[in-house]
């Protein structure tokens, strides 16, 4: 699979963000990309940086006016696109939410961000409910993507059960960066902590794993770009800039899981039978 990625630098200008994301959509299908993907909250700038409930205003209906924008851009490039949205769900209620467009431009499935972090910098809590329709892949012409958001990325609980239903590859729209009062070292080793985590679930399920991220400053915020594609050995294909926009194209073989699984048969070996356990908060 011909898998294109897009790492940005946003701005407050939606319009022009857009208008930058259909250009770079443009030409990657055009170097042969058959799925793209988008980074988180790819429309417009970071907004979870602080509480302000005049951002809930950004929020948009699925479907809605990003969901037409993008599908058209999908049905007249024949590609598969997952984007990030603020959805509007109802009054008072909103989700982050990954959308999936099919190559004929209709919406192929969502899967809305599970796990809200609420931490300086990153009060999603605030903004978003957590999402309610669990872990399934969403079923594409190109196979069963396992597409989570962001946060979802640190559990490893959430990437296997995509595996467990069948996900082709595991996809992560991000939107991640550093504490600029945070040391050089410490932020290094929190850039690093994050890749390694997701490349540990390429090998943990023998599945292919793609990541795109933010990249540049946001009120003084710092995104640390990144974006990186990995085999099922956990194997990096592509790793991008940590301060350079990317629009690139990354060939996976896709093939490679089967023989991958065959070596490594971690899911043969599970003990379902004594895993029960997991499902609590802690076991005192």
């Amino acid at each position: 699979m011909r898998i294109g990625i897009i790492q940005q630098h946003n701005t407050a200008d939606i319009a022009d963000n857009k208008a930058r994301l259909a250009e770079k959509i443009a030409a990657l299908a055009q170097r042969g990309a058959e799925l793209i993907v988008l980074q988180e909250l790819h429309n417009g700038l970071y907004f979870c940086q602080v509480e302000d409930v005049n951002y809930f205003d950004l929020a948009e209906p699925i479907p809605g006016p990003s969901t037409d924008f993008f599908g058209a851009l999908a049905k007249e490039y024949g590609v598969v696109i997952v984007t990030s949205l603020f959805e509007r769900r109802a009054p008072g209620l909103y989700h982050n939410t990954a959308v999936v467009l099919e190559k004929d431009g209709t919406i192929a499935g969502k899967y809305r961000k599970m796990h809200i972090p609420d931490d300086p910098g990153y009060y999603e809590k605030f903004y978003f409910t957590p999402g309610d329709m669990g872990f399934h892949p969403i079923d594409t012409s190109l196979g069963k993507l396992g597409v989570l958001v962001c946060w979802d990325q640190w559990y490893p609980e959430a990437a296997r059960l995509m595996a467990l239903q069948g996900a082709d590859l595991l996809i992560y729209p991000t939107a991640i960066g550093y504490d600029p009062n945070d040391t050089k070292e410490e932020q290094e080793r929190q850039r690093m902590a994050w890749q390694t985590v997701q490349r540990g679930h390429a090998v943990a399920n023998g599945l292919p794993v793609v990541t795109v991220n933010r990249v540049g400053d946001e009120d003084n915020v710092p995104f640390w770009g990144t974006s990186f594609v990995a085999g099922p050995q956990g194997e990096l294909l592509y790793e991008a800039s940590i301060d350079q926009e990317v629009a690139t194209v990354v060939e996976v073989d896709m093939q490679r899981s089967e023989q991958v699984r065959r070596w490594w048969p971690f899911l043969r070996d599970r003990r379902i039978d004594e895993y029960g356990d997991i499902t609590q908060r802690f076991i005192d």
